[in-house]
């Protein structure tokens, strides 16, 4: 690790160690793809240590809302906080880690004192944790082949947790799908939920959900629509898949389609996302309409998945 121009922060202890972190992992992949996806933070899944549950949130290019320029940003936030732990608040030493590849040691970041987590403050951290400089600097070794490796150590009391962590991995280039689902014989749809044949996408099976008289706030006034991953139980524990995509209804007579887009990090805990207010079922059957034409709805999903976390 080469000799680093760290801005002077009031309070904080730097240290090179070759352990790695006790409680969490955090390693990175296409980390370019995370501004090029329009991510501007990343927050980790949940992991354990003393007895109450936390989380990473990572900035790539600063936290705009602290008005962090040229450094990264990096933060320990208290997770699933109970109303009495929340009130009372938490107190914790923390450290947090950033590998340098080329050594196999970690660079840490250790404020001096104690910081109390409650309600009003459910996160601390390092607005600049390095400037952005230093870390993409390949002698450091903190970013190689646009990976990166966070981690954490939060301690409550003497209790320690096993260890967790994750793996985001972003996709270069990723590919859309499209999928054309014709439905003959609208009208006659007798289920809830009328379900697509299941196609693939970004190595996810998928399908489409659709709702002839509505679901949750759309019932009895809309059609409601969905995208869902297909077998969800399939799915690793603490898996998430960042997908972008857009469900339309085709109308096949003026060609002023019906859609909505919107990207959503699905797993198996949520394992769907969509419209329960898509279209008007008086607006879908208008005449002159032609979003039922000789009673066939044409439904389309573009789905794109950029990134997948798993365990490690």
């Amino acid at each position: 690790m080469t000799s680093l121009n760290f801005n002077d922060q009031d309070g904080v202890l730097r240290s090179i160690t070759d352990a790695p972190p006790t409680h969490y992992t955090l390693k990175i992949e296409s980390l370019s793809m995370l501004t090029k996806n329009s991510l501007e933070k990343y927050e980790s899944g949940e992991f354990e240590a003393g007895g109450y549950k936390w989380k990473l949130v990572f900035y790539p290019n600063g936290n705009k809302s602290k008005n962090v320029k040229d450094h990264i940003s990096l933060y320990l936030v208290m997770a699933g906080a109970n109303t009495s732990q929340i009130h009372w608040g938490v107190h914790a030493v923390f450290r947090l880690f950033l590998l340098d590849q080329n050594t196999g040691n970690y660079f840490v970041f250790q404020e001096q004192k104690e910081r109390r987590f409650h309600a009003m403050k459910l996160d601390w951290g390092f607005d600049q944790f390095l400037s952005l400089k230093d870390f993409t600097e390949a002698s450091n070794g903190f970013l190689m082949d646009d990976t990166c490796v966070f981690g954490a150590e939060v301690f409550v009391s003497k209790e320690r947790s096993t260890g967790k962590g994750e793996c985001l991995s972003m996709v270069k280039d990723a590919v859309m799908y499209k999928h054309v689902w014709k439905i003959d014989s609208f009208s006659k749809i007798n289920t809830d939920c009328h379900d697509s044949k299941t196609f693939s996408s970004g190595d996810q099976k998928w399908k489409i959900q659709l709702y002839p008289k509505g679901k949750g706030i759309g019932t009895g006034s809309h059609l409601s629509l969905y995208l869902a991953l297909s077998d969800p139980t399939s799915l690793p524990p603490g898996t998430k898949i960042y997908t972008e995509f857009t469900l339309r209804i085709l109308e096949q007579t003026h060609q002023r389609h019906q859609f909505g887009k919107v990207s959503f990090w699905f797993s198996a805990s949520n394992p769907e996302r969509g419209w329960p207010k898509f279209i008007t079922l008086g607006f879908l059957s208008q005449t002159g309409m032609g979003f039922l034409l000789k009673d066939t709805c044409i439904v389309e999903a573009e789905v794109t998945v950029h990134g997948i976390s798993n365990a490690l």
